[in-house]
């Protein structure tokens, strides 16, 4: 049996690490790599020597590809995203998909039309950590879940200038990090009906305030969902946190908590808990290799024949609270 061919669109730190996870599946070839960086290019060539190097995701689609792996900045996702969809072609996307829910409609709405896998680095969903909090929750444990707490706090930020051009990035710290906190939180609870969501940004210590010029560095938001929970999310750049970064998601049950926390400021290593009162369990610690898992899972499932998939609705929800955060 043939395996799906694969292009490569992008392959910066983020296209490359993606590209090895889902090589390493053994379920699909890699035929072409494109990037405006040479140097980038040839570094996914090494890990792939029979892919061609073309130059644009046209030339890709030219080849006959089976599917198209997305990690070029945030402006292009849902252009080329569908452009790829419309010609037939499966797609894994960097986050976010686009930059308002306009763009990640469009997106999930060509899917649609074309039966086209869709699949997009929402990648925190795969931490073992995350997997078994949301287990728990389905399973009633923790009784009804009436509050959320989630941050992501970032102490470098972005380095490419791109990502603090409001046309270009659609926003800052919550379209980068913001999207992974919602996601997680709706996708953890089972995407509940979303009823209402208030935010606040802030950029250098200041408010936003309606000013177009900038994005946010620092965000927090509140959602209610229908029955009542809330959740409770706060992300930044650059933010003095003494550590590298901090990221969590707390779940508070009637019978019960989870929790997911990053330890020693790491971006990869988490530990995940269930609380009964004062007694805590360990549900997942270190090590798991979890970054390229959302990649590999896309690559597997298309391999096996999967098509366009309903769930890829909820990527429409995300972006809808987002545009709400944003007050558009």
């Amino acid at each position: 049996m043939n395996r799906p061919r694969i292009g490569f669109l992008g392959v910066g730190w983020i296209g490359r690490h993606r590209m090895q996870a889902i090589l390493a599946t053994g379920a699909v070839e890699a035929a072409a790599i494109a990037d405006p960086s040479p140097e980038m290019a040839a570094q996914a060539q090494a890990l792939a020597p029979d892919a061609r190097l073309v130059g644009s995701l046209e030339d890709m689609l030219a080849l006959g590809l089976d599917g198209v792996v997305i990690a070029t900045p945030s402006a292009l996702h849902a252009a080329q995203t569908i452009q790829a969809l419309q010609a037939g072609v499966a797609v894994f996307c960097q986050k976010p998909l686009g930059r308002t829910a306009a763009e990640v409609r469009e997106a999930v709405q060509a899917a649609r039309a074309a039966g086209r896998l869709l699949g997009v680095d929402l990648s925190y969903r795969f931490t073992e950590g995350m997997r078994r909090i949301r287990e728990i929750i389905a399973s009633g444990e923790l009784g009804r879940v009436y509050a959320a707490d989630l941050v992501f706090h970032n102490a470098y930020g972005p380095d490419k200038p791109w990502f603090r051009d409001p046309v270009l990035s659609g926003g800052g710290c919550v379209m980068d990090l913001g999207v992974h906190l919602v996601d997680l939180a709706l996708w953890a609870l089972g995407f509940p009906k979303v009823e209402r969501v208030s935010g606040r940004l802030f950029a250098g210590g200041e408010p936003l305030a309606g000013r177009a010029d900038r994005v946010e560095d620092y965000a927090v938001a509140t959602i209610e969902l229908e029955g009542g929970t809330v959740l409770r999310l706060a992300c930044s750049w650059n933010l003095h946190a003494g550590q590298d970064a901090v990221i969590a998601a707390e779940f508070h049950g009637q019978a019960g908590g989870a929790a997911l926390r990053n330890q020693n400021g790491s971006f990869y290593d988490f530990v995940a808990e269930r609380f009964r009162g004062t007694a805590r369990d360990v549900l997942a610690t270190p090590p798991d290799e979890w970054g390229g898992r959302a990649a590999a899972d896309w690559a597997t499932r298309l391999a096996g024949g999967a098509r366009f998939d309903p769930s890829a609705e909820a990527l429409v929800t995300v972006a809808e609270v987002l545009d709400r955060i944003y007050g558009r």
